[in-house]
């Protein structure tokens, strides 16, 4: 099973279970255990993650961290746990004192669902007061697995993830003020876009107008983005059709290169269809050859098959389908025992014809 695969069903247990988790220990071992043993790491191996890691703060001694994962004998990542109902925003204090006094360049602070890892971007060994990636498992998407991906113990490397948390951080900072400036443009924001376009004196009652007109814009432009995406995936997914069908009609022509009609085969659809023209007109009565038998349809339809000659190996066959719908196969010695079977295929047409009426 891949990571995404790991990921994605251990969220799906958290949305089963987070209505029966009653205390924080629970939450750490039927969720925050089992995320980190996604990530690689052996929950059971104490030099490797240690619960209740001693992060002496100052004159307070004994003070514990609920979990530390260590590489090559030093601390690479801690990891603060509270009950899943808990709000995160009030116990980022308590990572950041735990932070500070250790060598950990990571800190994660998680109630199970959510997820909020840290780092010292700003200022060195002083961890950050906003996350860099922060994601809700039972919600986490493509991009957030492949950043979490980087936490994995077979491709942990803490200056890689230092070089690329930056930019994160600070792109989904970006992404934030964008989306509340396109919700509620501010009015820096929209004195910034009326200077651009209003040749005169931005005034209040013109920073009101550009107001209301920001908020359109904004809405029209989210709107045409969203369906010029949506045009682009239909656009897509007629093209993949489409080269399916041209797929699946190269394989067909390259199968019916390799059907050859016998004269032994056409030879046998005259003699059914005169078995069949006590009944019907003969008109009906179709061919389609395949590459293993010969089929003799009513209507020139697959599902009214009346019988199939297998006439391409070393012995010869007439098949068709009984009363319950099984195969009945007999072997024939020339094209003139199939008159024998006459009464069974007329039999055939008459279910068909008796279904039809």
């Amino acid at each position: 099973m891949d990571f995404k695969d790991q990921i994605k069903i251990l969220g799906e247990r958290v949305v089963k279970l987070k209505d029966q988790i009653a205390t924080e220990e629970a939450t750490k071992n039927a969720f925050i255990m089992p995320f980190l043993q996604s990530l690689g790491y052996d929950v059971f191996n104490p030099v490797e993650v240690i619960p209740e890691y001693v992060t002496d703060i100052g004159t307070k001694k004994g003070e514990k961290i609920d979990y530390a994962i260590f590489k090559d004998g030093s601390p690479i990542i801690l990891v603060e746990c509270k009950h899943c109902s808990q709000n995160l925003d009030l116990h980022e204090g308590q990572l950041l004192r735990y932070f500070h006094v250790s060598k950990a360049k990571f800190g994660i602070l998680t109630n199970g669902i959510i997820y909020k890892f840290y780092s010292d971007l700003v200022e060195a060994n002083k961890m950050d007061e906003k996350p860099f990636l922060e994601f809700n498992i039972t919600e986490i998407k493509d991009i957030q697995i492949e950043e979490l991906k980087k936490f994995h113990k077979s491709y942990f490397d803490a200056e890689s993830i230092t070089n690329t948390a930056s930019e994160l951080k600070y792109s989904n900072e970006l992404k934030q003020l964008i989306s509340q400036e396109l919700n509620s443009p501010t009015h820096d924001f929209v004195k910034h876009l009326a200077k651009q376009v209003y040749p005169s004196i931005i005034t209040a009652k013109v920073l009101d107008l550009f107001t209301q007109l920001t908020k359109k814009a904004a809405q029209a432009l989210l709107s045409d983005l969203i369906t010029e995406r949506l045009n682009n995936a239909l656009k897509k997914e007629k093209e993949d059709e489409q080269q399916e069908i041209q797929e699946a009609a190269a394989l067909t022509e390259k199968a019916n290169s390799k059907i050859e009609t016998t004269e032994e085969e056409l030879e046998g659809f005259l003699i059914i269809k005169s078995i069949l023209r006590q009944k019907i007109d003969v008109s009906r009565v179709a061919y389609r050859d395949a590459q293993t038998y010969f089929a003799i349809l009513l209507d020139d339809n697959n599902r009214k098959t009346i019988c199939r000659l297998y006439f391409n190996g070393n012995k010869k066959y007439l098949m068709y389908f009984n009363d319950n719908k099984k195969e009945v196969k007999k072997e024939i010695q020339s094209l003139d025992d199939l008159f024998t079977h006459s009464n069974e295929l007329l039999e055939v047409l008459n279910r068909y014809e008796e279904y039809d009426n």
